[in-house]
């Protein structure tokens, strides 16, 4: 994938050169000088580009007020500062959860489009577009009706993803599909203009603006439907929709490299993508490199920027050097106080980083301040900080004043919906915490803690240090260990069970009762710690234990009771670890049976992710479709 050219000829690293050489003379008219930015008294299409650049550096530097002042006055004549202006209300809004902040901005985003639309030709729809590319004529739109298209676009995209957010009404989940359709038409067309246009030297900035919003929205849309498994993209491509990775990335690259408004929020993408996107819904081969030269510009551009820090931090995260990103993260909390939302993201990377390095007080007390501070997933939170806790022995949660059953009886009734839907992590840690549900017998998770660090392929990140993944081993054969000897007590103390008297026999039918319920779940539990212990034997180079273990779940797989998802995923590792010893066919294989033989399993839409980009690697081409 590092290895594409363009048509012209050009590679990544000529793109990553140019980034670098560009970034640095990007938005030059940024300086700390605009403590009192006077109100403009004209503006056409070049001067709302030139304020809107200065707004994204004030947002860049933490000036998020002053960047909303600045674009507060013309957010009803001007369509980029509607866009502007809306754009960081609808960041707010996703980022605090909060109902009023989605309604503020879901209210602003509707001035906004229908600022755009002012500027739109009229009566010009999609066809009316496609029938103006079809006499391939540029003289048909204006400069301000191009870029009102891109806008308006962009808006619409916008909107779509707050009414998912807002409830979850059926009504309102179609609206927002409708309007993602609209906008991917509207990108897709203005790509065919672009297209027709290109080599033309004559072109002025703003047609180079245009094209960088192009870009920007091509990149991201085939980036992320790209993603998608092969069975739900075929049901968009039903209605339009198409993927495909390597044209996303070339437009994102080519978007980044240049000197647009839109430059930045390219490279944000392309970030965003590597840092985060190929990780959780990936098989954890992230790009760090690229992100790397990409984030370099802005950290000399704008050294204390908060959401550029948190990048630089993820960054150090995913090579390993966790106690680096950890004081990076810590000067990114520092660095403003006015988005604390942006501390709940540090917040959640930290509490990740000390579970990398089992220093469970530390990430005891970030979860805690999830559970306090932020309304994202309160289910997940309290989740966290029960599954950390039970890492711990008695007289070191005690300090903390907490109940770890009463916190994972919590759980279930903290479960929210978005578009109607229940979130998939939520639901898997609702359905974990349900063994704590009997008032009589809760029965104790095991490794709780490290089973939702798998779930969000943390074994990925910390098997970069050798050292933290001995230590893990350790803590998941001390609990294999555990494991095996409270069964063995358990059959120990059946066998004499019936010797007591009426009243001891009553109590040990109640015994008898609390031994049983802890045996439903023993092969459950015991798969998973094999499960987990292949996964450190894997990145610790011992792959034919990793196998050993891996096959000793699928082995017990008509003996589970609750946790059916073990079996698939562990598929899916043992297709990844014959791939690592070069068996690419027996990979194939394996992982095709993990994605065609198993369904209706807690976190299937995650594994179908994951097992997408590995196949799309094993089959030697881009995850894309034609």
């Amino acid at each position: 994938m590092n290895n594409y050219r363009d048509p012209r000829g050009r590679s990544s690293q000529d793109f990553m050169e140019l980034a670098i050489e560009e970034n640095n003379v990007l938005e030059e008219t940024f300086e700390d000088a605009f403590e009192n930015l006077p109100l403009a008294n004209k503006m056409d299409l070049r001067c709302s580009l030139e304020e809107c650049t200065m707004a994204l550096n004030l947002f860049l530097n933490n000036r998020f007020s002053e960047a909303l002042e600045l674009l507060r006055p013309w957010s009803k004549e001007s369509m980029y500062h509607a866009l502007g202006y809306s754009t960081i209300l609808v960041m707010q809004a996703a980022m605090t959860f909060e109902h009023q902040d989605i309604q503020n901005g879901i209210s602003t985003m509707k001035e906004a489009l229908q600022t755009c639309q002012k500027f739109r030709k009229r009566n010009t729809m999609v066809e009316s577009l496609s029938s103006l590319v079809s006499k391939s004529s540029m003289d048909q739109l204006s400069e301000e009706e191009m870029h009102a298209e891109i806008c308006y676009a962009e808006c619409l995209l916008q909107k779509a993803a707050l009414t998912f957010l807002q409830d979850e009404n059926m009504i309102n989940f179609i609206k927002g599909g409708l309007k993602i359709r609209t906008s991917y038409q509207i990108y897709k067309e203005c790509y065919s203009v672009l297209q027709m246009t290109q080599g033309n030297k004559k072109q002025k900035e703003t047609y180079f603006q245009f094209e960088g919003g192009v870009k920007l929205g091509i990149g991201a849309f085939n980036l992320m439907l790209s993603l998608l498994p092969a069975r739900v993209l075929r049901l968009l491509e039903f209605i339009g929709f198409s993927g495909n990775r390597e044209l996303g990335l070339i437009q994102l690259r080519e978007g980044a490299s240049g000197s647009s408004l839109r430059s930045t929020l390219c490279s944000l993408t392309l970030l965003l993508f590597h840092t985060y996107v190929s990780l959780v819904l990936g098989t954890g081969e992230a790009n760090i490199e690229e992100a790397e030269t990409l984030l370099e510009p802005y950290l000399q551009k704008f050294p204390n920027g908060s959401l550029i820090l948190f990048y630089s931090a993820r960054i150090e995260l995913l090579k390993g050097n966790f106690e680096k990103a950890q004081v990076i993260f810590q000067n990114c909390i520092k660095s403003q106080e006015e988005w604390k939302q942006i501390h709940h993201l540090c917040y959640w990377e930290l509490m990740w980083c000390y579970t990398f390095q089992q220093e469970w007080l530390m990430a005891y007390h970030y979860a805690d301040l999830l559970c306090k501070e932020s309304r994202w997933s309160k289910a997940i939170y309290v989740f966290q900080k029960a599954a950390i806790l039970s890492m711990l022995p008695d007289e070191e949660v005690k300090p903390t004043g907490e109940n770890i059953v009463s916190l994972f009886r919590q759980v279930e009734g903290l479960k929210q919906r978005i578009a109607g839907k229940s979130i998939p992590t939520e639901k898997f840690a609702v359905r974990k915490s349900r063994r704590y549900s009997s008032a009589a017998f809760p029965v104790k998770l095991i490794l709780p803690a490290l089973e939702m660090m798998y779930i969000w392929n943390g074994f990925t990140v910390v098997g970069k240090r050798p050292d933290l993944t001995e230590n893990l081993l350790i803590t998941i054969e001390k609990a294999e260990t555990t494991l095996q000897n409270e069964t063995r007590k358990h059959e120990e103390e059946n066998t004499t069970r019936w010797e007591h008297t009426k009243r001891r026999e009553r109590f040990s039918r109640f015994g008898k009762e609390s031994r049983e319920k802890c045996s439903d779940y023993f092969t459950d539990d015991q798969c998973l710690v094999q499960l987990l212990k292949g996964l450190c034997l894997k990145h610790l180079g011992r792959l034919l234990q990793a196998e050993l273990c891996f096959n000793q779940v699928i082995q017990s797989e008509k003996q589970l009771k609750f946790d059916h998802y073990l079996v698939p995923f562990t598929l899916y590792e043992l297709g990844l670890l014959y791939q690592l010893q070069g068996d690419t066919e027996k990979a194939l294989r394996i992982i095709e049976t993990a994605k065609t033989n198993y369904k209706d399993y807690s976190m299937e839409s995650r594994l179908h992710f994951r097992i997408h980009a590995a196949l799309s690697s094993l089959k030697g081409s881009p995850a894309s479709t034609p």
